[in-house]
């Protein structure tokens, strides 16, 4: 074999390393550039006396969330989405009206959001006994959600329960 033979092998197994590093370099690149939009959508409740109380929702990831579907659960029958009319269907029972924050069209959750999906103010822990009920033991809400990448299908639900998406 002559020198210019084993020239030309190593440079085409040089050149096919670089391509191979260059290949994996762009897709954990782009994976990190993914994950640095990442949205982290968390619905918890919150019960101080005196203060705000109700379920929460906070977007606590990198990035904002755009809301795909939603659904509502009241006593483990499906109301449908959580819309303005189903969450009226839920809270109309109750002996007092809590505030109430829906979604419209697709919405764009900022980074920083953190709002009471159901609000009572000032809590009273007797005055208010049914409404921590119903977000304790009788209410579901289920939230699909994606990044400006779209096609992840994260979801968070409350009560958290795990879930078939990748959140």
């Amino acid at each position: 074999m002559s020198a210019d033979t084993v020239v030309a092998i190593c440079a085409t197994a040089i050149a096919v390393a670089s391509l191979t590093v260059s290949v994996i370099e762009g897709r954990a690149s782009r994976r990190h550039n993914r994950l640095s939009v990442r949205p982290l959508l968390q619905l918890t409740t919150r019960f101080h006396p005196g203060d705000s109380a109700g379920l929460l929702l906070t977007n606590s990831g990198l990035g904002p969330a755009i809301i795909v579907k939603t659904a509502l659960w009241l006593d483990g029958k499906h109301v449908g989405e959580y819309n303005q009319a189903n969450v009226d269907k839920v809270r109309d029972p109750l002996a007092f009206r809590p505030s109430a924050v829906t979604f419209g069209g697709r919405p764009f959750l900022a980074t920083d959001y953190s709002r009471f999906l159901l609000l009572v103010e000032p809590y009273d822990p007797d005055e208010h006994a049914e409404f921590a009920d119903l977000l304790i033991r009788r209410l579901r809400v289920e939230i699909h959600y994606e990044s400006l990448y779209g096609r992840e299908n994260y979801t968070t639900s409350w009560p958290n329960r795990p879930s078939s998406g990748s959140a």
